[in-house]
């Protein structure tokens, strides 16, 4: 299949990774944003095929795992409200509140439902307009198109029983706030190919510059991560910091132009605190005011009590690229999918449950077999 198998072919990574052999001289740290990206390194076991000094380290690019725990509560608390629908994505019905989970929840009575779309759910307030539809609205650039979307659609059919809790985070303010971190590690970026669609990459190159450091946008598949890491790595060792395109064959410099007006004209730029970091300035989306009306937050206004995250789990430090998941002490024993202390253990794009589920236990991960490139 193009643009699928030849991303994936044993012969082409082979050569792409003794192609780093031979440009890295030094050691380099390099972090991918994007959970996906991080579920690929794993499974597919890369780390494993580029030189010893080349380290890659995982980053907040797992939208269910920075949701903050605040916001799982206040969606649980809206879920519970006897009128109300509410509307979710998968992976979030796991994820652990302060006491109980969406999934908890559902099975005490509350009337969860998973969608794969925000457009769905406004077909459930179309069609129960006696109940009160909440989609729970989380993700990175991303899916903000498509939530966008549902709410201007919402208003131009005036339809009153829809609303959305909203919780989108935004990538580079995250970048930053990890760069401008005083026990930073990252020397280079591998950057969300599919956030980059949507928005294009200028917003980058200021970040580039300020903090000297390579910016690759980069693919999904196991050749596009080793191509990102060997531009990101060839521009380390000439002593250059450049914002680069590996995913030129999906990604232009602008981005999807009607997507970001889209975005712009129902979205504004906020503080949002993200889970296991903490507050970022301007690194999240909420309803402009011509828009409020369809806030969850608003409409079924509660007060949600500020609880801490479990004090054994590491998730905020890999998610900022400073531990790895088996670094934790409850990793694989207290904390596994069917009991996780953290989101990152829960999502299909958290870095814990990619180790666990591919059996990456300590550094030297070479008993980690390379299923996606098998075969070819």
């Amino acid at each position: 299949m193009k643009f699928l198998d030849e991303y994936r072919n044993y012969s082409a990574v082979r050569q792409m990774a003794q192609a780093i052999q031979r440009v890295a001289k030094r050691p380099w740290t390099l972090m991918e944003v994007c959970g996906g990206q991080t579920y690929t390194i794993v499974k597919t076991g890369l780390q494993d095929l580029l030189p010893r000094g080349i380290t890659l380290v995982h980053g907040p690019g797992c939208p269910v795992c920075v949701t903050p725990l605040e916001m799982i509560d206040r969606a649980i608390a809206t879920a519970l409200r006897p009128e109300v629908i509410l509307c979710s994505f998968g992976d979030m019905l796991r994820v652990p509140g302060s006491t109980q989970s969406l999934l908890d929840a559902k099975a005490s009575g509350a009337d969860v439902r998973i969608v794969y779309s925000p457009l769905d759910a406004l077909q459930l307030a179309r069609a129960n307009p006696n109940r009160e539809v909440v989609f729970f609205a989380v993700g990175f650039e991303t899916t903000a198109p498509a939530n966008a979307m549902a709410v201007w659609q919402a208003e131009r059919e005036k339809i009153p029983n829809f609303s959305m809790l909203v919780s989108h985070v935004l990538v580079p303010p995250a970048m930053e706030a990890i760069l401008g971190s005083l026990d930073c590690r990252v020397q280079a970026f591998l950057a969300a190919g599919h956030v980059c669609m949507v928005m294009g990459y200028e917003e980058y190159v200021p970040i580039s510059r300020k903090y000297r450091v390579p910016i690759v946008v980069t693919g999904f598949e196991p050749l596009d991560l080793l191509e990102g890491v060997l531009m990101a790595v060839e521009q380390l060792e000439d002593g250059r910091a450049e914002v680069a395109n590996q995913y030129a064959r999906a990604v232009r410099r602008s981005g999807n132009l009607p997507a970001q007006e889209r975005i712009a004209e129902v979205f504004e730029v906020t503080p949002r605190a993200w889970r296991g970091i903490g507050e970022i300035p301007s690194s999240g989306l909420r309803l402009r005011e011509a828009y409020r009306r369809f806030d969850a937050e608003t409409r079924f206004a509660m007060d949600i009590d500020r609880v801490e995250e479990s004090r054994e789990c590491i998730a905020g430090l890999v998610l900022r690229g400073l531990r790895k998941p088996f670094e934790c002490p409850a990793f694989g024993t207290r904390c596994t999918p069917d009991t996780p202390l953290g989101a990152p253990m829960v999502s299909s794009e958290g870095a814990c449950a990619a180790y666990f589920h591919f059996g990456r236990r300590k550094e030297d991960g070479h008993s980690i077999v390379s299923t996606a490139t098998a075969g070819h």
